[in-house]
Parts: structure tokens; sequence; C-alpha cells
């Protein structure tokens, strides 16, 4: 086949599965796929899933689970107990002076669980808290001097350990994963908020007719 062809109908390909991705996007992409390497070792721990779409859960599953197994880990000595306590002070910090149900949410906890997180790092100094003036029902959180010490001490620690776990790809795969997965990270991280409360069937309905509604 003609080589321009083959670009041609390569880059259709990629363009159907991602419609946003841009030229180099694409040049990552089809490298990668001729670059494939033989990688050996057992994939995934217990039970594989012969599902596409289960494997490829479970291996980033696994992955977020390996992360923080290792960042909790790099993490001892410090003032934090958690990998997420150091995601909430990231947050704060950014945020500046944010409610507490904006830090709590945004890191994906429950009320419940995130407030006694907070609640932690209060009592050992890390933030304190204020009335929210335009909603007296609110509490605004910020760091502490301690607070923004325990999040500069932790910052390298953190990046050393994301530079470990992914050290075996190339700057490439590294964007070329990053372009492949953000957008379910972008979709459902805009939708957790309303699923929460809804039935699962519900939520899979809701999401499933979109799908059958592009593919019309």
């Amino acid at each position: 086949m003609n080589k321009t062809v083959t670009l041609v109908n390569e880059w259709g390909d990629f363009e159907v599965k991602h419609p946003e991705g841009s030229i180099e996007d694409f040049c990552r992409y089809y490298l990668a796929r001729q670059n494939e390497q033989k990688i050996k070792g057992t994939l995934v721990g217990g039970v594989v899933p012969h599902y596409i779409d289960g494997l490829l859960m479970k291996i980033i599953g696994r992955i977020s689970k390996l992360n923080m197994l290792y960042a909790n880990k790099v993490l001892q000595g410090t003032d934090l107990n958690q990998i997420e306590e150091f995601g909430m002070l990231m947050t704060i910090r950014q945020e500046k002076n944010p409610r507490k149900t904006e830090v709590i949410y945004a890191n994906l906890f429950e009320l419940s669980s995130g407030t006694d997180m907070l609640n932690r790092m209060k009592k050992r100094g890390l933030i304190k808290e204020h009335a929210d003036k335009e909603d007296k029902r609110s509490k605004r959180i910020e760091l502490t001097a301690k607070g923004e010490k325990v999040v500069e001490q932790c910052l390298e620690k953190i990046r050393k350990n994301a530079t470990m776990m992914a050290h075996g790809l190339t700057d490439d795969d590294k964007e070329l994963a990053v372009q492949l997965l953000k957008s379910i990270e972008i979709k459902f991280s805009a939708l957790w908020p309303q699923h929460r409360t809804k039935p699962f069937e519900e939520v899979y309905e809701s999401i499933m007719s979109e799908k059958r509604k592009k593919h019309k």
C-alpha cells in the first residue's frame, strides 16, 4: 500500500478515537504502537479480566494503589500520615482560602471522611479554619506556617516517587498516556458530584445513552 495512504488511514483511525488529539499526539501514538516491546512478567495480580475495559481499569487501579503505597512510604518521617493528606494540603494551597466542602469534594472524598481528615490535620497544626463571611454555615480553611513548611518538605518527596514510578517510560510515552486518559478523568470528575447520590444503573444508563447518541 502507498505510504501516504497508510499514513492517512492511521491518522483517520486516531482521529476517530481521539478527536481532540493534535498532530503531535498522533505522532506519539503512532510511534508507541510501532515500538511496542514485549513486556516480561505477570500482568496484574489475581484474576485478569477477560474484557478490555475491565483489564484497563484494573491496570489503572493497581498502578494507583501501588503509587499510594510507595507515596505513603516516602512520607514516613514527615508530619503527614498518608498521600491523601498531601492532596488536601495542595488543594488548600492552590485555592488559597477555600471552603472545607470544596477541598473535600475536589479530592473525591465523602463529606464525613473528608471532614475527619481535615480535623486531624487541624489538630496537628497544619491548617486553620474560620467562618465564611458569605455563608456563616460554612467554614473556610488555609494553611498555617507549619502547613506551608510541610507541603514544601513533602513536595520534592512526592515528585521523586512519581519520577520513580514512571521512570521506565519515555517522555513521549508519558505524554501519550496523559492524552489517552485525561478525558476520562475530566469527564468523571465533573460528573461525580451529580452521580454520587444516584443508583448505579441510573448513572450507567445516562453515560451509555450518550455513547449511543454519538454513534447514530
